[in-house]
């Protein structure tokens, strides 16, 4: 039985997807700062990917000076707000933190990170003035969270930005791709509003770079170039019946259930294909559309999976079952729509996984959702002279100044890592641009 009753409104959308991480208010954030303990050399910041000055934001909080403690996020990430309440902080800044050392719970430095930049959010409150312009311009290819931070840094060393994007919105997997439990379509928009009218650099909308005549034209018009376009769909397994009706990806899944919300009509059955964070996102919010049946299957130990231990927690909270050892080898169909999945059991021989024989089994299903990885974009990065893929389709790069092997090229963000999170993004996105001014700036 469904523990999640169909919405079929969006207060009953919202009751569904209650927020994780809900804000504070001022009084939760004055008792959560007064726990922390202010550590020298604190293993929280050495855990953030940013490096924010942890301890002193939450000092501030504590003592009430709310703007300071956003600008000391914002200065190291201009994700802050989203990265609070969106980012792993259970196995980074939280998991870090000394309490667990004595099995107290830690401080809540995501929810007061989210506390501090939401209140200047809300306010309009201006942080930051924007050095004169040098008269140099740089382009960014997508405006996701490695594009936007690379944007907020070169502003603020005086460089013309302009930013493009494919869709009709920014902050790319942030309002895309992240689980509707995690952070609200408002929260992502607001924040993203609120660096615009901040450090004043533009996106162009539907605006998809993806030819080489376009490429051309920015080399032209611009010193540099970042690239922070992502990574692509959900990548095909090369089995049997992948063209059935009612198969799907999981982030085009994810994307449109952010998008459209309780207009997303999930069938009785669903079976998700995968072991990492998005498969676990994906059943979670099957569940959570009121789903009767959602398994969850991954071809391996529960121990090799991908996701974190508190994601597969949340999955089975919500009341998915889960199948282990078990590699989809069919998708089975009638009239040309998903009925089930054809698996095999597997098993680990000399460390290496193999198909048991005639172990085969089905499971009926309505929908199947792969979370198996997403495609490289390696056709478009093939038009960039001089810029190289590995084996695995990333960007070679130096992962200290963000540079490729085309000088003018720069990058950040899952098409140059492979796939992390949000905040590994920013960060990166942030380096690059200290490097690009460096580049552009010091004497030839």
């Amino acid at each position: 039985m469904a523990l999640y009753q169909s919405p079929t409104s969006e207060s009953d959308f919202e009751r569904n997807f209650q927020q994780l991480k809900p804000l504070m208010n001022q009084t939760e954030a004055h008792y959560e700062s007064a726990r922390c303990l202010f550590c020298y050399d604190a293993p929280c910041v050495t855990a953030c990917p940013t490096s924010i000055d942890i301890p002193l934001f939450i000092r501030q909080i504590h003592a009430d000076h709310v703007a300071g403690a956003a600008k000391t996020i914002y200065e190291s990430n201009p994700f802050g707000y989203a990265c609070g309440k969106v980012c792993p902080t259970e196995v980074l800044c939280e998991g870090a933190c000394v309490y667990n050392l004595q099995q107290v719970k830690p401080i809540e430095i995501g929810r007061l990170q989210s506390y501090a930049t939401g209140a200047i959010i809300h306010q309009e409150q201006q942080l930051f003035i924007l050095p004169p312009a040098n008269g140099m311009k740089v382009a960014i290819i997508g405006a996701g969270p490695a594009g936007l931070s690379c944007a907020c840094e070169l502003r603020m060393r005086g460089f013309e930005v302009v930013v493009f994007e494919a869709k009709d919105k920014p902050s790319g997997l942030t309002i895309y791709g992240v689980a509707p439990y995690k952070i609200t379509n408002e929260e992502v928009l607001d924040e993203m509003t609120y660096l615009e009218k901040q450090f004043g650099f533009q996106i162009r909308y539907n605006h998809r770079i993806e030819t080489r005549e376009q490429l051309a034209e920015l080399e032209q018009a611009y010193e540099a170039i970042f690239i922070g376009i992502g990574l692509g769909e959900t990548a095909p397994l090369q089995i049997p019946g992948e063209d059935l009706e009612n198969y799907m990806g999981a982030v085009e899944f994810i994307e449109k259930l952010r998008m459209e919300h309780h207009a997303v009509m999930v069938p009785a059955r669903v079976v998700v294909l995968g072991g990492g964070n998005t498969a676990m996102d994906a059943a979670s919010e099957c569940a959570r559309m009121g789903a009767e049946s959602v398994v969850l299957a991954y071809r391996r130990s529960p121990n090799e999976m991908g996701a974190y231990h508190f994601e597969y927690d949340l999955v089975k909270g919500a009341g998915v079952q889960s199948l282990f050892n078990a590699a989809p080898v069919a998708i089975l169909g009638n009239n040309g729509r998903v009925t089930g999945v054809k698996f095999q059991k597997t098993a680990l021989e000399n460390e290496k996984l193999i198909l048991i024989p005639d172990s085969d089994f089905v499971v009926e299903a309505d929908w199947v959702i792969r979370a198996t990885g997403q495609a490289r974009r390696t056709s478009f990065l093939n038009l960039i002279p001089g810029l190289e893929t590995d084996a695995k389709g990333r960007i070679v790069w130096n992962a200290t100044t963000g540079q490729t092997g085309n000088p003018t090229y720069f990058a950040g963000g899952d098409a140059a890592n492979g796939g992390k999170e949000v905040v590994n993004a920013a960060a990166e996105g942030r380096k690059a641009a200290q490097h690009i001014a460096q580049w552009l700036l010091s004497p030839s």
